[in-house]
């Protein structure tokens, strides 16, 4: 039995729990940031924090300043109410065991423990406050919360990826390149920074199965004086419609005052929910790695590409004015 939440629902309380991390600032969240930040498609946030709205759980304001925010402290609000707001009300609108013989026309055996199961549900819920699942996330980016036996993650499913790249040119070039996010934006990218994504990009080694349109994201750069490095993530759609996700590092060590190795190390996780837990173990692996190796290549090739094709500011003084196209994948 799937005992999980829609896809509605989930995004509703990743937005709370973002909101609730920023409720002592008492900084507004902008749509594009927590979209980027809690990995929520850009078509859907606006419905998202509409639910949260509604349910007067968060309120909004327009202007530069403006943005959501929560509009009670974490610590009062429950994960009933949250859930509720995208779920609808928890309870059972219908018969668990549907059409039976006829004596069961006014009630079903299941119904009393079906009932109990609910209101227990409910009553979970209801006393498990939003604060309380920001402390836990706190715990677990901290990695000081354990993981339980029953845990439905993906660690026992997904593929631990490290790659490697070397890229002929200096550190401070490649540093540059993928700080200004250019070194992406290939002729089959488009950016979309301004919508909370950083880049939508075609990557994969070939092929309907494989090939896939990306939603990158790079978080902060980290820097020493050999290495820098972003923490990267993506979520992928395809032909398949299956969701693949990554999670990692990118690294970049100088190798000498004129190459770069480019690395990524991770865990490629399959697709949510069924689909993700048939596919085969080595064609997901094969995936993976193909997936990871094709990334790496584009990102070698466009920052390599930018220094050496780069126009001088006296070729782009004598270039014919052109009309400008958008670009969309």
């Amino acid at each position: 039995m799937n005992l999980t939440l829609s896809k509605r629902g989930d995004y509703v309380v990743r937005s709370a729990i973002y909101l609730a991390h920023a409720f002592e600032s008492g900084e507004p969240k902008k749509l594009r940031e927590i979209s980027s930040e809690m990995l929520i498609p850009k078509t859907f946030i606006s419905q998202i924090l509409g639910d949260l709205v509604r349910a007067k759980l968060a309120v909004s304001s327009f202007g530069r300043d403006g943005g959501f925010r929560l509009t009670r402290s974490p610590h009062q609000i429950t994960v009933l109410e949250v859930v509720e707001a995208g779920e609808g009300v928890l309870i059972a609108n219908r018969c668990a065991l549907g059409d039976g013989p006829c004596h069961w026309e006014s009630v079903c055996p299941l119904h009393e423990s079906w009932s109990e199961a609910t209101s227990s549900l409910r009553a979970v819920l209801a006393t498990t406050t939003l604060a309380t699942l920001v402390e836990r996330d706190q715990a677990i980016k901290s990695r000081t919360y354990p993981i339980p036996d029953d845990s439905h993650r993906f660690t026992k499913h997904g593929v631990a990826i490290n790659d490697v790249v070397q890229i002929e040119r200096p550190l401070t070039d490649v540093t540059s390149g993928l700080a200004a996010r250019g070194a992406l934006l290939s002729a089959h990218a488009v950016s979309a920074s301004e919508d909370g994504e950083d880049v939508l990009m075609r990557v994969g080694p070939g092929g309907p199965l494989f090939e896939k349109t990306v939603t990158v994201h790079l978080g902060l750069m980290v820097s020493t004086p050999q290495t820098t490095s972003f923490p990267i993530a993506w979520e992928a759609t395809g032909l398949s419609g299956l969701f693949p996700r990554l999670e990692g590092t990118l690294t970049m060590t100088a190798l000498d005052p004129e190459r770069t190795e480019l690395s990524l190390a991770g865990r490629y996780r399959p697709p949510l929910g069924r689909a993700g837990l048939v596919l085969d173990e080595a064609l997901l692996s094969r995936a993976a790695h193909a997936t990871i190796r094709s990334f790496l290549r584009r990102v070698a090739r466009d920052l390599e590409g930018i220094f050496i094709s780069a126009p001088t500011p006296d070729d782009v003084a004598s270039r014919p004015p052109v009309a400008k196209r958008e670009v969309t994948l």
